[in-house]
């Protein structure tokens, strides 16, 4: 039978499949590479993104950074460094990475993807410490690259041309050196001399051998110089020197002609210039901050070189954020002096690029990725250019942006803490209903200090608004844009149209006036309005087609006798109306410039909607008609040999069409041309219509919103795509040549029409309600829009009051004031006095310029005064998200810090309370320990504004977790699990288990705890009520270090470690009945030896290595009634989905395909795909989605090859893929 059929299709109650794929990609940029990488002039920026992508960005005319193709390598990328062969105009990108290969690639702009060239073998895989890969820089005159490791081996290859003019590659060349441990390494500029690498080292052999430790502080680091002998083809060591201990970066000097050439070694509150010729070097101290205390010294962290034909100078940035202007006074080749100034301060940065059309790339180490432009080069600075010999400290104000503007923004997440998914905007306030959406968001608690934020993503794209005009005139009927020629880059008109009336608005720079003097009517309907021809007007109204050729010519067609227009589509040469009673007129433009009636046909039946097709480029005419009639839709001909003939028909049976377009979009193989038809019940369906023979196939579905869908017209990145509108809008478009279909983040809307003008190039007029709505969209190709909400100290947990729709919350810092202490500082500051904190080690003297205001100078971009090591502020906040309103923040005192955060229902009525667990006096490292801690109970008021204090309990460790538990709260406190009631002034212990090490993680599962060890995975606990004590009945099998974890079910919970794995382990049936059976657990033999554990062991059913720490994991649903899948976020800011897959032959197919794919899309950096998903566990049951979603990258050989492997066509598998993403 049917049912039983199915079942044999269903896995097996023990058995869990996951298909894998990447929501958002990470948002952390952790290198970033300044070439000319697709054109000799472009100017481009090659980014690594989390270690895993390799992405292409170029600034566009508006100055905003759009990514042009983005890949996923399945590998580590360490290093990557631009090369450019003397004389080539193009730039190459060689790779680092964990594969144990050298890469090089080339970006190639036809196919918009990045070529490897070369790919040479030097080690094994893995981030090893002695593989090379971390280390990687060039020759900057083009000759050579020299790849290095953290400890012991450098290699050098020498890269030429053939004769063929093709790129070459060396066998390497050994330049290996046991204990020594590597901290950079830079190509020196010698002109055509021998290219000569400098590196900072540290031998560590004698302390290495000195059993008492006291070598290390002795050993000195050294700069090395490297040659290579172009003629003898080997390298030397030909000179070293020892340098300061702190040294840390190293920056090259333009040499040959266009400077002296040498180092710039970047040490703690110093920059020293040194050469290779021996010379004495030349020292500088760096300017400080004054809130900074005296004993601590500050790192450099990025640096840049800005050169121009006949200048360069260098930024370099330390761990505040502050740039500084290092420039170099020279005759030759000798520097007789070093100047350097205070620049401007900007976010913490991974990584610097400069543009040479002056735009400087900041790759922030936390949160969002600023693109500036320079308006000046310090030049013309007031401050002081300071030349000291000396040790005395030198101090600058830290002040607003004055040499750098903000021109766009990169949104990244990076790091989330922690986040959660919930919909807090189903229920808004009356006054707040346009905020309103379907479904959840997630919350990521990201960033770090002043730059702490709680982001809410939502899925859509982010829509910025320009202008928003109420319409008085009644509800709009539809908008339109309009050019006064084919020619002109921006539209010249807007067109409303209402029930029985049509406004103009002429479009003159800046303002937008109404106009009567278009030649359109103005007292009727307009269906649709546009341009035809070179330079006339086509109005379609109910009662007719109105061609306007000049303000006197104006020619009126009328439908017959008791007929009135219902529909009607155009393109710039043709046009089709669609009259009651099933009349079809098709009209198209002759060589005079007249609309002229070619063919009527009569249908018999209404017509719903009708679409015509853009007319190809070098053609008069498009050849293709669709029209919606009631149970199908048909495709016409309208060339004249076979004008108005059906070639082809798609039955739709369950719904009624209700609109319809056909585009042309671009993909991998070319232009293709779809039939995209929306319906009544929410449903849009895809087909690609055959450009010879009008055949449609590859119907594909996606339901969109609870209302019909409305669909038009539109440009995005300046290719054609389609706006589809219903309860939800959503956007059809083409990304890095990928059909992408994405919601809006956005109010529901009426009518869309694109419109571009000198202020807004790339925007859309839209009708939603009685408002007139002009906007654009930003982040094309990201799923999630952000919205940022900042927070007081770095965010550590979370979770969500659905009653009252708000989150609570709690943020703690080390080396921190807390709030009191800083508004003392600025008030005492203001008032022209000195405030000094006193403490062993730590001096504080502030006083701010009198000029200066504190709202001109963010503290998420200039920071706050440190406090010390060991000195903590935190706080427990409750916030309203929806109005970005924090209600109540609680504000935590001597030197107490939140550590966790829950909900529990305690006490014999089940109150509901919110748990806080602080410690005192924190220390993490070396050893955790703290001067004790306390649990907090907390009552919200009944309208959920603020905390009433109920009861705080001392306790004597740190609780890292808490979970309610059976009207008890169980707390991890240190390595200990205990039981907590309610008692009258504080919270009653009533029992304790120990563990091994430190308890991160707790879940409930009816009543058994699931503890989660730092280390040693996972333990299963029962508490017995007869003996009042806890029990572990089963663990993991393996030790892993578990940062998050959350239930599947009763018996399966999933896990991740710090790693980057993911697993899914169950407790076997069969244990999980006998626990049942024997609640007093007598049949258990708890006493079995502890050597190996528990007596029962979990099994493991999934793992996947994800490349990053995966710092959150929640089983989530969508939507009510929806598919439940597992969501899981990164460090970095990716975000990916476990999806379950159900039936048995979906696994085969998906198993099979990843298979192919394996062997047909090989990893660009050489790593093999089974052995990074297997790079610390074996994969086991999961299917990366990420590479089969590949398979619409290949040609269309390859892709015939492996469909016909799985007996299907290359269009269904690629609908196999969209359908799973789809079930979300």
């Amino acid at each position: 039978s049917k049912e039983q059929t199915t079942q044999k299709m269903l896995l097996g109650k023990n058995e869990l499949y996951l298909y894998n794929v990447t929501l958002q990609k990470p948002g952390a940029i952790l290198q970033s590479i300044y070439g000319n990488f697709s054109a000799p002039k472009a100017q481009e920026i090659v980014v690594n993104r989390g270690g895993r992508i390799l992405e292409l960005l170029r600034p566009d005319d508006t100055g905003r950074l759009i990514a042009v193709c983005s890949v996923n390598v399945f590998g580590i990328i360490r290093s990557i460094t631009p090369f450019r062969l003397t004389g080539s105009t193009i730039d190459y990108i060689v790779v680092g990475s964990d594969s144990g290969r050298i890469v090089v690639l080339q970006f190639d702009p036809e196919t918009n993807k990045f070529k490897k060239l070369h790919e040479e073998t030097f080690g094994r895989s893995g981030s090893r410490r002695i593989v090379p890969g971390q280390y990687l820089t060039s020759d900057p005159k083009g000759r050579a690259v020299m790849i290095a490791s953290i400890e012991k081996q450098k290699f050098v290859y020498i890269l030429n041309r053939d004769s063929a003019m093709n790129l070459t590659i060396s066998s390497p060349l050994e330049s290996h050196k046991s204990h020594v441990v590597l901290y950079d390494v830079v190509g020196m500029d010698v002109g055509y001399d021998n290219p000569v690498f400098a590196c900072i080292e540290l031998d560590y052999e004698d302390a290495d051998t000195d059993p008492t430790g006291e070598a290390i502080t002795e050993t000195k680091k050294k700069i090395t110089y490297y040659e290579l002998d172009l003629g003898l083809n080997h390298v030397t060591r030909t000179l070293t020197e020892t340098i300061e201990r702190s040294s840390n970066l190293l920056v090259g000097v333009p040499g040959g002609k266009s400077g002296p050439g040498g180092v710039l070694v970047l040490s703690e509150d110093h920059v020293t210039y040194r050469n290779i010729l021996g010379n004495d070097p030349i020292k500088i101290q760096v300017p400080r901050r004054r809130d900074i205390p005296l004993d601590r010294g500050v790192l450099f962290v990025a640096h840049e070189v800005v050169k121009q034909k006949d200048w360069f100078f260098f930024l370099i940035q330390n761990e505040h954020g502050d740039l500084f202007k290092v420039s170099l006074d020279y005759e030759e080749d000798i520097v007789h002096n070093m100047r350097i100034q205070y620049f401007d301060t900007v976010p913490v940065a991974n990584s610097l690029s400069v543009l040479k059309t002056g735009f400087l790339f900041v790759a922030s180490e936390v949160g969002n990725h600023v693109f500036y432009q320079f308006s000046s080069i310090g030049d013309d600075e007031e401050d002081v250019s300071y030349e000291i010999d000396g040790e005395t400290f030198t101090y600058f104000q830290p002040r607003p942006l004055t040499n750098l503007v903000p021109i766009d923004e990169i949104d990244s997440i990076c790091p989330v803490v922690r986040c959660d998914m919930a919909n807090l905007f189903s229920r808004p306030d009356p006054q707040m209903e346009y905020l309103a959406e379907e479904t959840p968001q997630i919350y990521a608690l990201c960033g770090r200090g002043t730059r702490s934020t709680l982001k809410v993503l939502r899925h859509g794209l982010a829509v910025s608004d320009r202008a928003v005009s109420p319409l008085r005139r009644g509800r709009p009927t539809g908008v339109f844009t309009v050019k006064s020629q084919i020619f002109d880059q921006f539209h010249s008109f807007i067109v409303v149209s209402f029930a029985n009336a049509t406004m103009v608005l002429s479009i003159a720079g800046e303002s937008v006036d109404e106009v009567k003097d278009t030649g359109l009517l103005l007292n009727t309907q307009t269906i649709i309005c546009g341009l035809l021809g070179e330079k006339s007007l086509i109005q379609v109204h109910p009662m007719g087609v109105r061609h306007i050729i000049t303000q006197d010519r104006i020619n009126e067609w009328k439908p017959p006798i008791n007929k009135m227009i219902l529909h009607a589509t155009i393109n710039n040469s043709q046009v089709v109306v669609a009259v009651s009673g099933g009349l079809l007129f098709y009209f198209e433009l002759d060589i005079s410039g007249q609309l002229v009636e070619i063919e009527r046909t009569q249908l018999g039946k209404d017509i719903l909607a009708v679409g015509i097709a853009p007319v190809p480029e070098g053609r008069n005419r498009a050849r293709y008609l669709s029209v919606a009639v009631a149970d199908q839709v048909r495709v016409f001909s309208l060339d004249p040999a076979d004008c108005m003939q059906t070639l082809a028909l798609q039955a739709i049976t369950e719904s009624v069409v209700t609109s319809l377009q056909i585009i042309e979009m671009r993909g991998y193989e070319g232009m293709s041309l779809y039939l995209i038809m929306g319906t009544d019940n929410g449903v849009l369906l895809r087909s690609t219509l055959d450009e010879v023979t009008g055949e449609l196939s590859d119907t594909r579905f996606r339901y969109l919103g609870r209302k019909p869908v409305r669909l038009f017209k539109s440009l995005s990145e300046e290719d054609p795509s389609v706006f589809a509108v219903s309860s939800r809008s959503w956007i059809c478009y083409t990304h890095q040549s990928r059909f992408t279909m994405t919601p809006l983040s956005y109010v529901p809307l009426d009518f869309v029409s694109p419109m571009c003008t000198e202020q807004c190039p790339e925007g859309f007029v839209a009708l939603s309600g009685s408002e007139l709505r002009i906007f654009t969209i930003e982040g094309y190709g990201n799923p999630f829009n952000q919205t940022s909400i900042y927070l007081r100290y770095t965010p550590r947990r979370m979770l969500v009051i659905p009653n009252f729709n708000l989150v609570a919350m709690i943020e703690s810092d080390n080396d921190s004031y807390t709030k009191k202490q800083i508004t003392s500082f600025y008030a005492a500051s203001n008032e022209g006095a000195e405030t000094e904190v006193d403490n062993t080690n730590y001096n504080i003297n502030m006083k701010l310029e009198e000029d200066i205001e504190e709202e001109e100078m963010p503290q998420s971009i200039y920071g706050l005064p440190k406090a010390g090591v060991g000195r903590w502020a935190s706080c427990l906040r409750l916030l309203d998200v929806t109005r970005n309103l924090s209600y109540h923040v609680v504000e935590f005192e001597e030197n107490e810090t939140a550590v966790s955060l829950t909900t529990c229902e305690l006490g014999e009525e089940n109150k509901m309370y919110i748990v806080v667990g602080t410690a005192v006096d924190l220390v993490w490292e070396p050893r955790r320990k703290c001067t004790c801690g306390f649990l907090y109970l907390f009552e919200l008021n009944e309208q959920g504004t603020s905390y009433e204090l109920v009861m705080r309990t001392q306790i004597d460790g740190v609780p890292v977790c808490m979970v309610d538990y059976q009207g008890r709260l169980a707390v991890g406190v240190d390595n200990k699990l205990r039981l907590y009631e309610m008692g009258i002034t504080k919270m009653l212990r009533k029992c304790e288990k120990k563990f091994t090490t430190l308890l991160v993680s707790l879940n409930v599962s009816r009543d058994r705890l699931i503890v989660g060890e730092v280390q040693e995975s996972f333990h299963w606990v029962k508490y017995s009520h007869t003996e009042n004590k806890l029990f572990v009945f089963a663990d993991d099998a393996g030790s892993r270090y578990i940062t998050d974890s959350d239930m599947l079910d009763l018996t399966t919970n999933i896990g991740a470690d710090k790693f980057g794995n993911l697993f899914v382990l169950r407790l076997p049936d069969n244990i999980s009945e006998q626990i049942e059976e024997d609640p007093t657990g007598g049949k258990i033999n708890w006493g079995m030896n502890n050597m190996i554990g528990a007596p029962y062991k979990l099994s493991l059913l999934a793992n996947f290595y994800v490349g990053e720490t995966v710092t959150h994991v929640r089983k989530v649903q969508l939507t009510p009634g929806g598919r439940e899948f597992i969501i899981y976020v990164t460090i970095f800011g990716t975000v990916g989905a476990l999806i379950p897959i159900q039936y048995r032959e979906d696994i085969d197919f998906y198993t099979s395909l990843e298979m192919h794919m394996r062997q047909a899309a090989l990893p660009l950096c050489g790593r093999d795909h089974l052995a990074f998903r297997s790079s610390y566990n074996p994969v086991k049951n999961v299917v990366d989605g990420d590479l089969c979603t590949q398979f619409s990258e290949l040609e269309g050989a390859q892709q015939r090859t492996i469909s016909d492997e799985l007996r299907r066509s290359p269009e269904e598998v690629m609908k196999k893929l969209e359908d799973m993403i789809n079930a979300l």
